[in-house]
């Protein structure tokens, strides 16, 4: 009850029309992947320089079918992201302009369901420059990776701690790697990952 009332008044705040379709039904077991690189890890001073995703149907990565955009930061990229992702300003010099990559990413996710590992994180980081725009935050059902693990784990070892860091869960679920930590690359693994956990016996997923 609470997500419906939840989700009507954010659909109140909508200031386009054009963006409705994102708050139909979901799509019948067809989700989004998707990660963001940022110029460092606060929401509130730090910028999206970088969107991957993919669509997932039917347990199958849509390969032919995906999302990659590089924004210009308005902020200086910390030394310590650049360490993470390296991408540096010079590489964003011709990248787009993050309110044109935001109506791309709408158009592509669509009212999919979205998936990702830190997904809180990046749907804090996209609603950041989707409220101003159009009133509204993300209305999307979301999966966490990280937390459908933990409980899959947590079944199998009871009162045990559960390392949840990305390349532990990768090696556990047996993942390949898929080289270095970009957004595209991160999509694609961790939508490895959620394939991987929803068809095992004791994980459901709505």
């Amino acid at each position: 009850m609470y997500s419906y009332i939840k989700k009507y008044f954010n659909k109140k705040n909508l200031k386009d029309d054009k963006y409705l379709y994102l708050f139909d039904e979901a799509i019948n077991d067809e989700f989004v992947c998707f990660d963001c690189e940022t110029t460092g890890l606060s929401v509130e001073t730090d910028d999206i320089i970088s969107i991957g995703a993919v669509i997932i149907k039917n347990n199958t990565i849509i390969s032919s079918k995906k999302f990659v955009k590089f924004i210009k930061p308005k902020r200086k990229i910390q030394s310590e992201a650049i360490k993470v992702h390296h991408i540096r300003e010079m590489d964003l010099e011709k990248a787009d302009d993050i309110d044109k990559v935001i109506e791309e990413f709408l158009e592509f996710i669509g009212n999919r369901k979205l998936v990702g590992y830190f997904l809180e994180f990046d749907i804090a980081m996209i609603n950041k420059y989707l409220k101003p725009k159009l009133g509204i935050k993300l209305p999307n059902k979301a999966y966490e990776v990280s937390a459908i693990y933990h409980d899959y784990k947590i079944e199998k070892i009871p009162q045990s701690n559960i390392d949840l860091r990305f390349d532990t869960i990768m090696e556990d679920l047996q993942v390949p790697i898929m080289g270095k930590h970009d957004a595209y690359n991160d999509a694609i693994m961790t939508a490895m990952m959620f394939i991987k956990l929803r068809n095992q016996a004791n994980v459901r997923i709505k």
